[in-house]
């Protein structure tokens, strides 16, 4: 039970290490606390320090990391960092995908986490989890218990890490970016979720997110970390809408808004002493050439096996059809399991296609060999939205980014190095990031990584599937301006996937919706994000269009 007087969690003087050839702290000295049935947002950039302040309270550090804590209390009781009840805690993680047994069904993982912490039965327990799946708003919830991770859509995955956490009903739960992956319709429904399970149960909840705008939505107090530091700390009212802090102030302003389309994003290094630039500096104003990419009337359908078949089957990919113009980004937006990102790893040859064509630069990819895709993939490549999944772990940086420059043979043998540093430095990443290795790198880090792997064949055609939603604000814009930069000076044309509006508009010429395998609206950005004619688009700008500073009797409802 919780001490009425204490809070259910407080920290102080937090301090993170790791041992090697040198010292280094990568959390130093961070204080807070968090009440019961409160929520304590901590922002901040990606490598800031806030995903292993968690893995700290967890007891789950790397071996050569060290946590010392000046004083703290749990429930009442002094915390230990390495003998705490971790029964009493849940953990949302960041990747969904690496979180999950890829060869257990989602359901039967959800029940053993049930069994571990609680006295029932079998069935019981295969009831609940399946209650769960409901709960998070996953469709079929029965159905959905059967299915593998490999199965559900990037959304769906988190919403099953949601329901694995929140199943035991934990004192304090720790979210560490817990809706990332998540379109912003289900994104407003899962945080509700969160938050009336968590009055319910009176659940303490420490919120990790680099979105700014849902910290203010959930939070009640916000702390802001930068290089491991506490920069600002207080009640989110104050924090969000009257930051003292430069830092804090820089953060806000990189958000993509509707009045900076067209120009460039400030970024956090723009800013000295809290001051931002006096004048936005426009793009060029570019026009689209010839077509680059048809696609007419593509289908894609999967039976309950997960392969194409003749019967029995659900249309992901229904009679789409769309023309992608040389030099332009055409977002594609929809909730989860839309079939987005089938529509996109269709279009590189990574799904078959039952129906339809693929008409780029004269070929049909419908139907081209696989033989001949890797001459095809030179001019197309991809950006997928799972940078850890997409990584293998047991190459270096380094590896990862020469592997596809020596295959094609983009640049000569002894300029391999030269080469993968400068996309190193494309992305924003240091030099020495070539000899480290994917679990190294926070999450946003590694999609930085899956961005310059992506471009190192200089293709002309870049497919970005959820490309900027794992990085933190200060980085999406900088990324966002990489991209708006390489496209015009290489002519590169996008396929910009996502379910962040605000991003979708300030990056694209064109915008299709999504909605159950078929395309519902498209044309002008400003025209279809803005003054939308399809009832499912409308929704989804007004999920988003929603106050994000909504009372506490709102925030449960």
């Amino acid at each position: 039970m919780t001490n009425p007087q204490f809070p259910t969690l407080s920290v102080s003087g937090l301090t993170i290490s790791f041992e090697g050839e040198r010292l280094f702290t990568a959390v130093n000295n961070l204080s807070f606390s968090v009440d019961k049935a409160k929520t304590l947002a901590i922002v901040g950039e990606s490598g800031s320090g806030k995903s292993l302040t968690a893995l700290a309270l967890m007891g789950l550090l790397p071996p050569k990391a060290k946590a010392v804590i000046a004083n703290g209390r749990f429930l009442g009781a002094d915390l230990r960092l390495t003998t705490h009840d971790l029964r009493l805690h849940g953990m949302i993680f960041q990747e969904p995908m690496s979180s999950l047994n890829p060869v257990m069904k989602v359901g039967k993982q959800i029940k053993e986490a049930i069994l571990i912490h609680q006295k029932i039965s079998n069935d019981e327990a295969k009831q609940m989890a399946i209650s769960w799946l409901d709960k998070v708003r996953l469709p079929e919830a029965a159905k959905m218990y059967d299915r593998y991770p490999h199965q559900l859509s990037g959304g769906q995955k988190q919403r099953v890490m949601i329901a694995m956490a929140m199943c035991n009903h934990p004192a304090l739960l720790i979210a560490d970016e817990p809706t990332t992956a998540l379109d912003a319709t289900v994104q407003r429904e899962i945080v509700r979720l969160m938050q009336y399970l968590q009055q319910e149960h009176g659940s303490a909840m420490i919120f990790i997110t680099h979105d700014l705008a849902l910290a203010a939505t959930i939070a009640d107090d916000v702390l802001v970390m930068h290089k491991g530091e506490m920069v600002e700390y207080g009640a989110a009212e104050q924090v969000l809408k009257h930051p003292q802090k430069a830092y804090t102030k820089a953060l806000l302003a990189c958000r993509p808004v509707p009045e900076r389309k067209g120009f460039r994003l400030p970024v956090v290094s723009d800013f000295v002493d809290g001051v931002a630039p006096t004048a936005p500096i426009p793009y060029a104003a570019t026009t689209p050439g010839a077509p680059l990419m048809e696609v007419k009337n593509l289908g894609v359908w999967f039976n309950d096996k997960g392969n194409a078949s003749k019967s029995g089957y659900f249309k992901a990919v229904d009679d789409v059809s769309f023309v992608l113009n040389t030099g332009e980004t055409l977002g594609l937006v929809g909730e989860s399991g839309c079939g987005k990102s089938t529509l996109g790893r269709s279009l590189v040859g990574l799904i078959p296609v039952n129906s339809g064509q693929i008409l780029f630069d004269g070929t049909d990819l419908a139907t081209l060999p696989m033989r001949n895709w890797r001459d095809m993939r030179r001019h197309i490549q991809m950006v997928f939205q799972d940078p850890y999944s997409s990584l293998n772990p047991r190459m270096t940086i380094g590896d990862a980014l020469m592997e596809p420059l020596m295959v094609h043979n983009i640049v000569p043998k002894a300029e391999l190095g030269k080469e993968a540093l400068r996309l190193l430095g494309l992305v924003q990443l240091p030099a020495d990031a070539l000899n480290r290795y994917p679990h190294q790198f926070s999450g946003g880090q590694r999609q930085r990584i899956g961005i310059a792997r992506a471009l190192a064949l200089r293709p002309g055609l870049l497919i970005c599937d959820e490309s900027v939603s794992a990085l933190d604000v200060s980085i999406q814009a900088q990324i966002l301006n990489l991209l708006k930069d390489l496209q015009q000076e290489l002519q590169l044309t996008y396929l910009f996937i996502s379910h962040d509006l605000a991003v979708v508009h300030y990056i694209s010429d064109r915008v299709m919706v999504m909605r159950a395998g078929k395309i519902v609206e498209s044309g002008d950005a400003g025209q279809v994000l803005k003054q939308p004619n399809d009832e499912y688009t409308k929704r989804l700008v007004a999920a988003v269009e929603a106050s994000p500073h909504p009372s506490p009797k709102e925030r449960v409802k």
